[in-house]
């Protein structure tokens, strides 16, 4: 691939980050500022998955797309299927409350979050052997490695942890699924099912 085509690219990458919110703000869409959360989401992320939940809550649930509990239940179910997390973006765009919803939100979310990825490798790619090179650019890589750790704590804390621990059963249930996952090596999907069991029990 050409240096040029890389430019193009990043280029591409780019304009969405400035152009998007002034959009928003001047056309007042919902349809738009919710591109604009997801795209910026799946920019700003690094170092996993995770890292992407707070960005989508804060564009989703202030906003009143989506609820609170269900943001929450679709993060769980997430974890409960192989692939990608991002690939809760569809989720969150299938059951948004706005314009676009169902499989056409879905799949509108799905490309805005996946789309910031694609264009970032496709312009970094021409240069990468050269960049992976360089000391000042190893040295930084480990730095937001390091600062990527903190922000997948912040995201455990808030809103995982705020909103679903509201007392010693809620803690206690948290620890057992935690115990079954990282000790007992029990499936994910089978972690997920029994702590919906739980909770459904102590709702109950």
């Amino acid at each position: 691939m050409s240096p040029r085509a890389g430019v193009a690219a990043l280029l591409l990458f780019a304009l969405p980050l400035a152009l998007l919110p002034a959009w928003a703000a001047a056309s007042a869409s919902a349809l738009v500022a919710f591109f604009d959360g997801v795209y910026r989401a799946g920019a700003l992320v690094f170092g996993g998955g995770h890292v992407v939940l707070p960005l989508l809550q804060a564009t989703v649930v202030p906003t009143g797309l989506v609820d609170n509990a269900d943001f929450l239940a679709g993060y769980g179910a997430a974890q409960a299927v192989p692939g990608p997390l991002f690939t809760f973006a569809a989720y969150l765009g299938a059951v948004a409350q706005g314009p676009l919803h169902g499989w056409a939100g879905g799949l509108a979310a799905l490309a805005a979050i996946f789309l910031p990825a694609l264009l970032v490798l496709v312009g970094v790619l021409p240069f990468w052997e050269r960049l992976r090179q360089r000391r000042d650019i190893q040295t930084a890589l480990a730095g937001v490695n390091a600062g990527v750790v903190g922000i997948l704590l912040a995201a455990l804390y808030d809103p995982v942890w705020t909103s679903a621990i509201q007392g010693r059963a809620d803690f206690a249930l948290a620890l057992a699924a935690f115990g079954l996952l990282v000790v007992g090596r029990v499936p994910p999907v089978a972690v997920v099912a029994l702590a919906a069991l739980g909770g459904w029990l102590l709702a109950g």
